[in-house]
């Protein structure tokens, strides 16, 4: 029989952070509830409207996502379709959507997305440049390179190249317009698909995460061009792992930390955790919960370098 350490009942969901998520009792009512699968129609290959009609014919009923024209709500599974095959579609969460919506790439960028496997957010990020421009994929692990390259193919993303540098030391000779930070952290924000997490990660695996984001922040605030772009972002609730590092990048360099602003209500940064006070700038960041947008969790942060 499984231990409760393996299934953690949902009345002792995240403990720690009940005194911060708003609206707790919808926060609780939402994570009881399968996570919805969404898909991102690939526009490098096809439109919005055209997909969901494909999608319709085969008796998949697909709703369009009001605050995202790219984002289409799906009632089953469609990995087996051939519009996944054919690189029609990206099986994304809709709140994995949001770090490149608040990156903005332009036609014509330099764009770097410093940990990229497995390759949601850099095809997002192309077909946003509408495959105009260099985009520079990083990943090293070679397991997960796989995956990046396979979904690079499958959506048929012509204008990036794979590296594979460990992220907090990518080669400083280059300078982008806008760099993505999407860090390996500890999840706590899947805990809808992975219940292993609704207790919470452990302390030392946060503890452990943060330091190696502290370095990735700041390599890839160095990376920047002057009036470059830069977005961090994890899917974990932990403080030490977002409004933390976001404080430590504005000690030590010069970062213009600027509000978003997406087209529904989340909840802003932390003014302080366990006894740590944030500058007052750190309230910019924006925490999403599952709650927000029937989804998973996320924070994001954006940054200018003057």
């Amino acid at each position: 029989m499984p231990s409760r350490r393996d299934r953690p009942d949902l009345a002792d969901l995240l403990p720690r952070y009940r005194s911060i998520v708003p609206d707790w009792d919808r926060f609780v009512e939402v994570c009881r509830r399968p996570l919805p699968t969404t898909v991102r129609v690939n526009t490098l290959r096809i439109a919005p409207a055209e997909l969901q009609q494909r999608l319709l014919r085969q008796g998949i009923i697909a709703s369009r996502v009001p605050w995202e024209e790219t984002l289409i709500g799906v009632d089953r599974p469609v990995g087996n379709t051939i519009e996944h095959w054919l690189g029609l579609l990206y099986v994304q969460e809709a709140v994995q959507l949001l770090p490149v919506i608040a990156l903005a790439p332009q036609p014509g960028n330099t764009v770097l997305d410093l940990c990229a496997a497995p390759g949601g957010k850099a095809t997002q990020i192309a077909a946003r440049m509408h495959g105009a421009g260099p985009l520079v994929a990083n990943e090293p692990s070679g397991r997960r390179q796989q995956a990046l390259l396979a979904n690079v193919n499958r959506l048929s993303v012509l204008n990036a190249t794979i590296t594979a540098y460990r992220g907090e030391s990518f080669p400083l000779r280059a300078r982008f317009d806008r760099v993505l930070v999407d860090a390996p952290c500890s999840a706590e924000g899947t805990l809808r698909k992975e219940p292993s997490l609704r207790g919470g990660a452990p302390k030392g695996t946060i503890a452990r995460l943060a330091r190696l984001q502290k370095r990735l922040i700041v390599r890839a605030y160095d990376l920047l061009r002057p009036g470059g772009v830069l977005v961090y972002s994890t899917c974990t609730f932990a403080a030490e792992e977002n409004e933390s590092v976001v404080a430590h990048l504005l000690d030590v360099r010069d970062a213009l930390l600027t509000p978003l602003s997406l087209p529904f209500n989340a909840s802003p940064g932390l003014a302080e955790w366990g006894g740590e006070t944030y500058p007052r700038e750190v309230r910019g960041c924006t925490r999403v919960y599952p709650h927000h947008i029937d989804s998973g969790g996320a924070f994001l942060a954006r940054f200018e370098r003057p």
